[in-house]
């Protein structure tokens, strides 16, 4: 089933047309990677699904849904999470606090509630508490809880955005360039997370260069060049389209 549907989606600025008349999907349960060379538009298509742009044409479809224009915390609501290629913690703040930061969307307590401690405020700020540490748990900072978040390695920063995201109960989740400034090892322990979020029935939708990466986590890519979809398919068909090794794969070593 599609939980996610782009359809006929362009975005210009100007005279530049970023994403021209781009279709695809992403089925509940898969892990999609959406690939291309630098400058193709791929961040431009997270951002309007995930309402920080408006497309100037198209349709996007969150599980049968339009969510075409909303607000960005509206698509949060309805089940949609993302992290950015720029890490955007708040530095001074406890790793625990940046997880309990995203889950304000999910809070029902109102201010009275909350300023006279009701026991409904109680209970929820307890459950709140529970989830945050259970997410850090989940990408292996239980031990960073009390750290603040500044003083974390930069792989370690990228997996606490991820926990931040998964704090709002996401149905999809949107990493932009989650393996972007990782060392090896780090990047093979982002792997296995990617396949531990989609055993817990997280959708996954990235961005990534490290192909590596890619062809490993994901059950399908889609490929952007110059704003078009050049091609959509598993990572064996994709890697072997003819359009997308001219484009970006490139040809083989030993070919002349």
């Amino acid at each position: 089933m599609n939980l996610l549907r782009v359809e006929g989606m362009t975005k210009r600025f100007g005279g530049l047309v970023a994403v021209n008349d781009v279709s695809f999907s992403v089925d509940e349960g898969e892990v999609v990677g959406l690939i291309g060379p630098n400058g193709a538009g791929k961040t431009t298509v997270f951002n309007l699904i995930t309402g920080n742009y408006i497309p100037d044409q198209g349709q996007v479809l969150f599980d049968g849904a339009s969510i075409k224009g909303l607000r960005t915390h509206k698509i949060v609501d309805a089940g949609i999470a993302r992290t950015f290629q720029t890490i955007r913690l708040f530095q001074k703040m406890s790793v625990l606090e940046n997880v309990l930061a995203g889950q304000h969307c999910r809070m029902t307590t109102g201010i009275f509630g909350a300023f006279l401690q009701s026991p409904k405020a109680r209970a929820e700020e307890q459950a709140a508490l529970d989830l945050a540490l259970e997410e850090l748990e989940f990408v292996g900072l239980r031990h960073e809880a009390n750290n603040l978040a500044s003083n974390l390695s930069y792989g370690n920063q990228r997996l606490l955005e991820i926990a931040r995201a998964l704090a709002t109960k996401p149905r999809l989740l949107i990493l932009d360039e989650p393996a972007g400034g990782m060392n090896h090892q780090e990047t093979d322990a982002l792997l296995e997370l990617i396949r531990k979020l989609r055993d817990r029935g997280i959708t996954v939708f990235l961005i990534e260069h490290d192909m590596s990466l890619v062809m490993q986590a994901c059950d399908k890519l889609v490929v952007l060049e110059y704003g078009c979809k050049i091609a959509e398919g598993d990572p064996e068909s994709v890697k072997n389209n003819p359009k997308v090794i001219e484009a970006y794969l490139g040809p083989d070593d030993d070919e002349e």
